[in-house]
């Protein structure tokens, strides 16, 4: 890298620093953005400052938004008498591609993990239990990565849930491979997981 300026070195190793980028990759991306058009450069630059300025977490289920509410609880047409869990942003954006899920949604932020020093007052596990006691939904689906952790957070939650009487608790089906996240499953997967969820006993 040595034998590159300064200012695509620094662009080098910031494009390392995201997921799944690594020095090989970030090269190439760098030398691409170097080539194109300054146009392009400049509206992938704005694209992203706005993005951070203006995204922010909704006020009621923690999904990325633009304003107070995201979209999904913004809409009147929404079933409020159902919430799915889920652990992050992207876990909506996979249901929602099944099109087989009409009710709200909480985001958890995060999956207990003892491991890491993830328990349940670093998630948004007291927000949901606040949601369910104001909305008193008919049910509860807990929507979380087949993973160990994924697991124990949807136990942990369905125990905290035992409170509030009236409240169906189900888990989706497993129709998701175990130990993978729910952004990598296909729409007919996810589909079928939602179909085939089950009472947490």
């Amino acid at each position: 890298m040595a034998s590159f300026p300064e200012p695509v070195r620094r662009l080098i190793e910031e494009l390392e620093r995201l997921p799944g980028i690594g020095p090989k990759s970030a090269q190439r991306l760098a030398l691409y953005l170097l080539q194109a058009a300054e146009e392009d450069v400049i509206r992938l630059a704005e694209a992203l400052v706005d993005a951070k300025r203006l995204v922010r977490r909704c006020s009621a289920c923690f999904n990325w938004a633009t304003g107070e509410l995201c979209e999904i609880c913004a809409d009147p047409y929404r079933d409020r008498s159902v919430i799915c869990v889920v652990e992050q942003p992207i876990d909506v954006a996979a249901i929602e591609r099944s099109r087989e899920y009409s009710g709200l949604y909480h985001v958890l932020e995060g999956s207990l993990n003892p491991v890491l020093g993830v328990g349940p007052d670093n998630i948004r596990l007291a927000e949901l239990l606040e949601r369910v006691d104001t909305l008193r939904p008919s049910e509860v689906i807990l929507a979380t990565s087949p993973t160990v952790e994924g697991d124990a957070t949807a136990e942990y939650i369905r125990a905290e849930l035992e409170k509030f009487e009236g409240v169906k608790v189900t888990r989706i089906a497993l129709g998701l491979p175990v130990g993978a996240d729910l952004d990598y499953a296909d729409q007919v997967t996810l589909a079928r997981a939602l179909r085939g969820r089950r009472l947490m006993e």
